[in-house]
């Protein structure tokens, strides 16, 4: 406790006076800034063996007057109703100090980590109405951490406050923290401990948590990933045997997901029709322990599911993510080993007509549309016609390395020939197709191919 030169103070701990806690009213003669300030603030103490200490100090100030005898400040923590107090006792000023401003310093206060404080600072006698308050959180700067990517590890530095152990873990944030490894426990006596937690994945869900040994302690969250969202833009799931497409993040989402056709590289991804889903949370293969990522590794489903049933496997049928965290873009069925059907366009048998044949490793049902391309995307569509399948016995293996016609419609030559006309032809037989088309066809030597 310090009062500057010229003044003796007194300093006494206790518990909060009882009599202090009825107030009196003041005198006319005091204003009610009597107290002009109460700053806070954290400070660690060392004592080699013993260890260090976390310690609250109080500075006040206040206005000398002939009716004020000390000054009572209580600390009170929110977790666990503990309350300590201490009284300085200031001699009455004379007729000559009064009205002088007075800085009083008290001793410091015993806290630990992530403690929640309210620190009241009253008058002796406690005058109505006189009386300054701030609530104070004790865990700035008491947690560092590192992260080393290379070997998957966060390494986390605790400094200690020479009160109660604490516990170190790594949790994933949903609708509470799940464990995502055992805690650790700090001992309490030490000046510092370092702490090694490994994880598997850099989720922005992954946080770090700290909080003190004692109950019901309030918890310091971090989440050293929270910038990092690729991870979870590339959860995606596909089931061959029901041919459903999921996505199933490891943390949970708010938005919107719909599946979009994507004509080319850098064209915008327009929106498939009954599509769109909420994101709530994750999304999952129905059939327990049937599906397969696109990373080769079965899907979690005991999350919420939200998925898309029988989904043609196109190279342009993509994913949309409208989420809190952005817009994103992701088209899994690029990958080569994906089976993709095509179609190509061909001189028909009867003379001024052209076929349109499709190609799949499986059976399929189809159908072609012609579309004039205007200045407008999509073009406008007319003309559907289903194409007639190919009899199993008539398909021809043909070369191994090429797919079988499986289906074909002879069109007239003249409409498809027509300028700015797109022949487009789509997969039936599932519930979510996008198209291929062909578009300003060179008539005198007709074979095209879309793929």
């Amino acid at each position: 406790m310090f009062c500057p030169q010229g003044f003796a103070c007194k300093s006494l701990v206790s518990r909060g006076n009882i009599f202090n806690s009825f107030c009196q009213q003041p005198p006319a003669s005091m204003p009610r800034s009597v107290l002009g300030a109460l700053v806070l603030s954290t400070a660690i103490k060392c004592s080699p063996p013993d260890g260090c200490s976390l310690l609250l100090r109080v500075n006040a100030s206040l206005t000398l007057h002939d009716s004020l005898q000390g000054l009572e400040v209580c600390s009170t923590s929110l977790d666990t109703q503990e309350t300590q107090c201490q009284t300085v006792q200031v001699p009455r000023a004379s007729h000559r100090q009064a009205g002088q401003q007075l800085q009083v310093h008290f001793d410091c206060f015993k806290v630990g980590v992530a403690q929640t404080l309210y620190v009241t600072l009253r008058t002796v006698p406690h005058f109505c109405g006189v009386q300054l308050g701030q609530q104070y959180h004790t865990e700035a700067e008491k947690l560092s951490y590192w992260v080393d990517r290379s070997r998957k590890v966060i390494l986390v530095r605790v400094p200690e406050s020479g009160g109660p152990d604490y516990y170190v873990r790594l949790c994933l944030k949903r609708f509470i923290c799940e464990d995502a490894g055992a805690p650790v426990r700090v001992i309490g006596n030490r000046v510092s401990r370092r702490v090694s937690l490994p994880y598997s994945q850099e989720l922005s869900c992954l946080c770090l948590e700290v909080w003190s040994a004692t109950p019901d302690a309030v918890r310091i969250q971090t989440c050293p990933f929270k910038n990092d969202t690729e991870s979870l833009w590339d959860a995606i799931r596909y089931h061959p045997g029901s041919q459903a497409l999921s996505w199933e993040p490891a943390c949970p989402m708010r938005g919107r997901v719909s599946l979009c056709w994507q004509p080319g590289p850098g064209a915008h991804c327009l929106e498939l029709k009954h599509s769109g889903r909420p994101a709530r949370g994750r999304v999952s293969v129905p059939q327990a322990g049937m599906g397969a990522g696109m990373d080769g590794q079965g899907p979690d489903v005991s999350s919420p599911q939200v998925q898309y049933p029988l989904v043609d496997t196109q190279p342009q049928l993509c994913l949309k993510f409208s989420t809190s965290l952005g817009f994103q873009v992701r088209c899994p069925f690029k990958q080569p080993r994906f089976p993709a059907w095509k179609m190509a366009v061909q001189p028909a048998p009867a003379p001024g007509r052209l076929r349109v044949a499709f190609f799949s490793s499986g059976p399929a049902r189809f159908q072609v549309r012609l579309c004039h391309q205007g200045k407008t995307w999509p073009p406008a569509c007319r003309r559907l016609l289903q194409a007639t399948p190919v009899p199993a016995a008539s398909v021809s293996q043909g070369d191994s390395a090429e797919d079988p016609a499986v289906a074909f419609v002879d069109i007239p030559g003249d409409e498809a020939c027509a300028p700015s006309t797109c022949i487009q032809g789509r997969r039936t037989d599932v519930q979510f197709s996008v198209p291929q088309q062909l578009c300003n066809l060179q008539c005198a030597a007709t074979q095209e191919t879309a793929a």
